[in-house]
C-alpha cells in the first residue's frame, strides 16, 4: 500500500511537471536575432534596438547573433534559422534575398520556402558607387568606359538581389564587368586600397568618406535625400524597380501567439524615436509593415527578380 501511494505521488508529481512545462509561456529563455551579416550596418543596429527592447519587455536575454557568410551571402545564417526549432528562440533578420531566392538557388535547407515574414522594417540606401577621382560619373559613363577598360565589381554575394541588379544593369548597357569578388564588407576602404572600382553597398558603410565617393545609382523605391542627384535603378530601367529591404522572418511552424508577441515589441521599436533618428541620419526608410503586406510583397519581388534574372540569361 505504502509503495503504491509512493509511485502514486511520484507520478502525481511527473505530470505536474509535465503539465507545467507545456504551460510555460513564451518567452522563458533566452531569444536569439540572427544577423547574417557583420555587425555595424543598418539591419544590425536596428535588430539591436529591437532585441534590446524585447530583453527589456519580456524580462528574458536577447542577443542579436552576427553569421557573416562570406561569398554565400546571407544563407548560411538563414539555414541556421530553418534548422533551429519553430518555437520563436531563433529569429531571423533577413534581407529580400532569403525569402525571395533562397530556395530557389539550389540550397537544399532553405527548400521549400521555411519562413514566413513577422513584417518588414527597413528598406536601405542600397547604392552603385566608385571613387571620387573615377573617370565616369553616372551609369552610361560607366558603360562607355567598360566597353574599353576593365572595371572590377564588388558585392555581398553573386545570387543578391544588388548584384544581379548591377550586373543586368550591365547587359542593357551593352558592357561586361572586367571582374568581380564577393566580400564581408564593402566600404571606404575598398574603393581606397583598389580592391574594387566600383561597389554595391549601403549608403550607411560609405558616409564616412562620402565626400570621397560618387554614387552612380540607389537601389531604392525613391532617391535618397543624401545624394539627390542620384538615379533609382527602376530609373535607369523600369524592369529593374526593386528595392532592398530587411525584415524579421521566423520558421512557418512557429506558433501564432509567439509570432504576435515578437511582433508587438519590433513594430513598436522600429516607430521609435532612436531608431526614426537612423532613417535620419543615413536616409534609409525605418518603419513597419505587417505580416500580410511584406508577404504580398516578397511575393511581387520574386517576379521582379524573374525579370532580372531573364535578362542576366
Amino acid at each position: 500500500m505504502l509503495g503504491n501511494k509512493i509511485l502514486g505521488g511520484a507520478l502525481a508529481l511527473t505530470m505536474a511537471a509535465m503539465g507545467g512545462a507545456a504551460m510555460a509561456e513564451y518567452p522563458e529563455k533566452p531569444v536569439s536575432f540572427i544577423v547574417p551579416w557583420p555587425p555595424g550596418d543598418l539591419e544590425d543596429v536596428l535588430t539591436r534596438m529591437i532585441a534590446e527592447d524585447f530583453q527589456a519587455e519580456y524580462g528574458v536575454s536577447a542577443a542579436v547573433v552576427n553569421k557573416p557568410g562570406g561569398g554565400g551571402g546571407p544563407f548560411p545564417g538563414a539555414i541556421e534559422v530553418a534548422q533551429a526549432p519553430a518555437d520563436g528562440y531563433t529569429i531571423g533578420s533577413f534581407v529580400i534575398g532569403v525569402p525571395v531566392v533562397g530556395h530557389q538557388i539550389g540550397i537544399d535547407e532553405l527548400t521549400p520556402e521555411k519562413f514566413d515574414p513577422l513584417g518588414i522594417f527597413l528598406t536601405y540606401p542600397f547604392v552603385i558607387a566608385t571613387s571620387k577621382d573615377a573617370p565616369y560619373s553616372n551609369i552610361d559613363e560607366l558603360a562607355a568606359y567598360a566597353k574599353e577598360n576593365d572595371v572590377a565589381l564588388g558585392h555581398f554575394g553573386d545570387p543578391l538581389t544588388p548584384t544581379q541588379v548591377t550586373k543586368a544593369m550591365a547587359v542593357t548597357k551593352g558592357f561586361e564587368w572586367g571582374s568581380d569578388a564577393a566580400f564581408d564588407a564593402l566600404d571606404c576602404n575598398t574603393l581606397a586600397s583598389g580592391d574594387a572600382d566600383v561597389i554595391n553597398t549601403t549608403l550607411q558603410l560609405i558616409l564616412p568618406c562620402l565626400d570621397d565617393v560618387k554614387v552612380l545609382v540607389s537601389i531604392t523605391d525613391e532617391r535618397i535625400s543624401l545624394v539627390p542627384d542620384a538615379p533609382t535603378a527602376g530609373e535607369v530601367d523600369p524592369e529593374m524597380n526593386i528595392a532592398l529591404w530587411n525584415g524579421l522572418f521566423v520558421h512557418k511552424d512557429t506558433p501564432a501567439d509567439v509570432r504576435a508577441k515578437i511582433i508587438a515589441v519590433a513594430e513598436k521599436t522600429v516607430m521609435s524615436e532612436r531608431a526614426q533618428n537612423v532613417a535620419k541620419e543615413t536616409g534609409a526608410l525605418v518603419y513597419w509593415q505587417g505580416a500580410d503586406d511584406a508577404a504580398a510583397r516578397v511575393a511581387r519581388n520574386i517576379e521582379t527578380v524573374a525579370k532580372i534574372q531573364g535578362l542576366l540569361e
